[in-house]
């Protein structure tokens, strides 16, 4: 008998101490009564039942979230269409200069009103951090806020932004150079690493990134596929100039 069943939660099911010992007593009676009484002939065959498998999976996602909830899929695609208003859609720009904001990440609060949530978005154009808040039982916006020199911690869509400004640019040489003393074979492509990032701040001594903090740079984190990291915290990527300095 399983004692597991496979779900999301790897919830289980464990027979009670009492319970077994009983069963386990049946089935010793019952196998000497059978032994003691011969056959009268053969059995009739009886078409086994096909065995069943328990896998009730996971329930399917609710529409909206309770309490403290997490935002469910249906509110984070309401909330990101409420938060990006045509004004901001017009004015602001997204990591790559196109038309609109970047969108970060979003998560709910709660209050005595109810739930709402509270959508991250990065200006390119103005150099800042927005912030709108969305009433998720109306759809509505009820507070908008921006604010310079908020540098939080990249989206995945920047990172691969910030990648790409190093590899079409004057230092892409330190990548595959790097990539080749670490590793022994050249780099091909930007499948054979992984890259991660975090915000720059700039020291005082930082020739090469003066305009960092103010924009928003990234310093990448890079490793080979399978094996080891490759050094690039000398290269600062400034995804608002859209340029790639080297620190001096």
């Amino acid at each position: 008998m399983a004692k597991r069943s496979a779900t999301v939660r790897r919830l289980s099911w464990v027979l009670g101490i009492p319970a077994a010992t009983a069963l386990a007593a049946f089935g010793v009676a019952a196998w000497q009564a059978n032994a003691a009484t011969p056959s009268p002939g053969p059995s009739p065959r009886v078409a086994a039942e096909p065995a069943g498998v328990s896998d009730p999976g996971p329930s399917p996602e609710p529409l909206v979230g309770t309490g403290n909830d997490p935002l469910t899929t249906h509110e984070l695609a309401r909330a990101r269409a409420a938060a990006l208003t045509p004004r901001l859609k017009a004015e602001a720009r997204d990591v790559t200069g196109a038309a609109g904001p970047e969108y970060l990440w979003a998560e709910v609060v709660t209050d005595g009103a109810g739930r709402h949530a509270e959508v991250y978005y990065y200006d390119y154009r103005a150099d800042k951090l927005v912030k709108q808040v969305v009433d998720l039982a109306t759809g509505k916006v009820t507070g908008s806020y921006a604010a310079a020199g908020m540098q939080p911690p990249p989206a995945r869509r920047e990172v691969g932004a910030a990648l790409g400004l190093l590899l079409a640019g004057p230092f892409a040489a330190d990548l595959r150079d790097g990539y080749a003393r670490a590793t022994g074979r050249a780099f091909a492509g930007r499948d054979d690493i992984v890259v991660t990032a975090h915000v720059y701040d700039p020291r005082p001594a930082d020739t090469g990134a003066r305009r960092c903090g103010a924009h928003r740079c990234l310093q990448l984190v890079v490793q080979a596929v399978g094996g080891p990291f490759i050094d690039l915290s000398h290269l600062i990527v400034d995804l608002s100039g859209r340029r790639v300095a080297r620190l001096k």
